[in-house]
C-alpha cells in the first residue's frame, strides 16, 4: 500500500433533509441508512482503506461528533480526527488538513471524499481513484471525479468538460450551478456534462499552491499555525484562529478559479443519498414500488412511498402515493416526496 496516499473524509454535515432520522446530534453519516449492517461513514472508510493506509485517512468533523467517529471507526486514532470549532464550509477545513498532511509527507497525493455517499461497485471506484492518484502524482492538477448523469437532475451542480479531449482524464471547461429542468436536459443532450459529486484528488503541493494563489488571506491565517500542526499546540491554535477563516466552499474558493482543473468520468454507480427520495432509489421495493425499513405494514392503494420506523410498529396506509412516512421517537413525518427539498427549511423553523 502506497504510503504517499492520503484521504480527507468529510464528516461534519448534518443531513437535515433526512430529518427526523438525521439530527444535529446524530447525523446521517453515522446511521445505517441502507440497512447494510454498516453506517455510511463505516462503508466510506472501508472503501478508502482498500487503497489508502488507514493511518493516512483523516476525518474532518464537528467537535460534537468526535466520540461518534471514534466509536464507529475503531481503527482511527484521536490524532486522525480533525475537529472544526466553527462551521466554515469545506475550503478552510481542506486547507487545514492539507497543511497537516504536508508536514507529515510533502510528497502526498490525496482524495477528499464525502462520508455519506453510496457507491456499489467498490472495485471500479478503487480503479478510478488509482488512475486519479497516478495522474496527480505526475501533473500539477486539481482533479475531480465526475458522475455520469442518468437524468436531468436540478439538485446537482454540473461539470462541463472539453468534448474534443480524447484522453480518459479530461480538461474542465467550467463548473455550472444547479440548473433548471430545461437547462439540465440540454446538459444531458450535449454529452459533455457530468454531475459534481464533490470528490477531489490532487497532490498536496498542487492544492496548497492553489490556496496561496486564490485564497491568500485564508492561506496566511493557517500558515501561522504550521509549526504547531501535528503537535500538542495544534488544538489551541485551531480553537483560537479557525473561526476567522472565510465561510466558503472548495468549489468557489479554488476549483472555479483555477486553470489546471481536470475530470475523470466515473465508471461506478453513485448516489449522494441527499434526500429520502434518493434513498428510496437504492432500497428494495415491493410490487407497488414501496420501500419499507424496520416497519410492518398493511398497504392499500399505496405506491412509490418510503416508509421507515425504528419501533418495528405496525403501520397501516391507504391511499398515499409518493410520500415519505417516517416514525422516529416523538416525531411522525408524512411528507410528499416531490417536496423533499423543502424538509430542510421545515427543520430550520422547528429545530432551534
Amino acid at each position: 500500500m502506497n504510503k504517499n496516499y492520503y484521504a480527507i473524509l468529510m464528516a461534519g454535515g448534518v443531513g437535515s433533509r433526512f430529518w427526523p432520522v438525521s439530527t444535529n446530534d446524530f447525523p446521517k453519516q453515522f446511521h445505517d441508512m441502507l440497512g447494510s449492517g454498516e453506517t455510511l461513514i463505516q462503508k466510506t472508510f472501508s472503501r478508502l482503506s482498500q487503497l489508502i493506509p488507514k493511518e493516512n485517512i483523516l476525518i474532518l468533523t464537528n467537535e460534537r461528533y468526535n466520540q461518534l467517529v471514534l466509536e464507529q471507526l475503531p481503527d482511527v486514532k484521536q490524532e486522525q480526527v480533525l475537529l472544526e470549532p466553527a462551521m466554515r464550509n469545506t475550503a478552510p477545513c481542506i486547507l487545514y488538513a492539507s497543511l497537516k498532511i504536508k508536514k507529515r509527507n510533502p510528497d502526498a497525493v490525496m482524495v477528499v471524499a464525502p462520508s455519506d455517499h453510496w457507491i456499489e461497485d467498490e472495485k471500479a471506484f478503487a480503479e478510478n481513484l488509482q488512475s486519479c492518484f497516478d495522474f496527480c502524482a505526475k501533473e500539477d492538477a486539481l482533479l475531480t471525479l465526475g458522475i455520469q448523469p442518468t437524468f436531468p437532475n436540478t439538485g446537482f451542480g454540473y461539470i462541463e468538460f472539453d468534448k474534443t479531449d480524447e484522453n480518459s482524464i479530461k480538461k474542465v471547461m467550467q463548473f455550472r450551478e444547479k440548473p433548471d429542468y430545461e437547462t439540465a436536459k440540454s446538459f444531458l443532450e450535449s454529452g459533455n456534462f457530468l454531475w459534481n459529486g464533490g470528490i477531489f484528488i490532487w497532490s498536496v503541493k498542487s492544492i496548497l499552491k492553489a490556496f496561496a494563489q486564490f485564497q491568500p488571506q485564508m492561506n496566511q491565517l493557517f500558515e501561522k499555525g504550521y509549526n504547531d500542526f501535528n503537535t500538542p499546540l495544534e488544538t489551541r491554535f485551531i480553537n483560537e484562529h479557525y473561526a476567522f477563516a472565510g465561510n466558503i466552499s472548495i468549489d468557489y474558493a479554488v476549483m472555479e478559479n483555477a486553470e489546471n482543473v481536470f475530470v475523470l468520468p466515473a465508471t461506478f454507480d453513485w448516489n449522494d443519498l441527499g434526500t429520502w427520495g434518493s434513498l428510496h432509489e437504492k432500497l428494495d421495493k415491493d410490487d407497488n414500488n414501496n420501500a419499507i425499513i424496520n416497519a410492518t405494514v398493511v398497504l392499500e392503494n399505496a405506491s412509490d412511498n418510503i416508509i421507515r420506523s425504528d419501533a418495528k410498529k405496525l403501520i397501516i396506509i391507504d391511499g398515499l402515493n409518493d410520500y415519505i412516512i417516517v416514525d422516529k421517537n416523538d416525531v411522525l413525518l408524512i411528507y410528499p416526496k416531490g417536496k423533499e427539498q423543502d424538509i430542510k427549511g421545515i427543520v430550520a423553523k422547528i429545530v432551534k
